[in-house]
């Protein structure tokens, strides 16, 4: 017998690893803290860029809104890649 795991195989062993993970995490939240302040810190570095002299509260404001812009765009992105694979088949 082959030892070889075909993709659709190693999909569903991989789930199951991410399923089991998660089932030992109680708090989901503290697992990912560090994952989730890097990500709005990079955020808030281009609002300080933006706005040198502001406030920690506009700071706060315009990270939360350059945050939300990017995932805007990151959404009209997928739906352009949709709508071309679409109109490609």
């Amino acid at each position: 017998m082959s030892s070889e795991i075909n993709p659709s195989e190693r999909s569903m062993q991989l789930r199951l690893a991410a399923h089991l993970s998660w089932a030992n995490t109680l708090d989901p939240k503290s697992r990912t803290a560090k994952a989730r302040a890097a990500a709005n810190g990079r955020f808030e570095k281009k609002a300080r860029e933006l706005h040198p002299d502001a406030t920690p509260e506009q700071i706060a404001r315009v990270a939360e809104h350059l945050r939300k812009a990017h995932f805007q765009e990151l959404a009209l992105k997928s739906a352009a890649a949709r709508r071309a694979k679409s109109a490609s088949e």
